[in-house]
């Protein structure tokens, strides 16, 4: 066990190599090759507290992603940019799709602070794009660097629990953390880095994440 454990531990922390240039990830569908298999019901005998925590936080980050998209597109969406931010919201729609699946299949409740998040998501994404173009790719780098560290540790907490368990679970994370990563790099790309009091920007939208996962994993 201790050797199948350490074999699954080394696969699901590597990345995925990630094709370089921005025109290559602006074709809608990318990545879809790898789409998790239909959910089934739960297994038996989860840690139940653990596995609610883990899938009531990632429904809320990933709705929060899907708002913060769709506030870029509202003033985006007719630049040169649009497209690449429409590739990415398209996978954001499939990771929510598949948490929602999750919430019915582990019957785990939503956080309570679901409506705060449909309008700061919003308004996080508008005012973002409301900077330009580098402005919302900024935000994009900050909240999928949060989001790419965030599955990491929920890998890793699963694999301590039971790996050959939670390999479903663990197989949906590891997809979701490598195209989240993969929106973290279009992001730079698409000179993120260049955005006026970037650091600043950046380490505040951070925080905010921080505070929304705590707070999400809880109420």
């Amino acid at each position: 066990m201790a050797a199948v454990a350490s074999a699954l531990r080394c696969s699901l922390l590597q990345r995925r190599p990630l094709r370089c240039g921005p025109g290559a990830r602006a074709v809608a569908g990318a990545g879809a090759a790898l789409r998790p298999r239909s959910t089934r019901g739960a297994p038996g005998g989860i840690n139940k507290p653990v596995i609610d925590r883990i899938i009531r936080v990632d429904h809320a980050g990933e709705f929060g992603a899907n708002r913060i998209y769709a506030g870029q597109m509202a003033v985006l969406g007719r630049s040169s940019v649009a497209p690449v931010i429409q590739h990415m919201w398209n996978q954001e729609k499939d990771h929510l799709k598949k948490f929602n699946e999750l919430m019915v299949a582990y019957r785990v409740r939503p956080t309570v602070l679901l409506p705060f998040w449909n309008v700061a998501g919003f308004v996080l994404g508008a005012g973002s794009a409301l900077l330009g173009k580098k402005g919302a790719m900024a935000c994009t780098v900050a909240v999928e660097e949060s989001i790419s560290e965030h599955y990491n540790n929920q890998i890793r907490t699963l694999i301590e629990e039971d790996p050959e368990k939670y390999k479903e679970l663990l197989q949906v994370i590891k997809q979701f953390r490598d195209e989240e990563q993969e929106h973290h790099d279009i992001g730079l790309e698409h000179d993120a880095e260049a955005t006026p009091a970037y650091s600043v920007l950046k380490t505040a939208i951070q925080l905010g994440c921080k505070a929304a996962i705590f707070l999400s994993e809880r109420i």
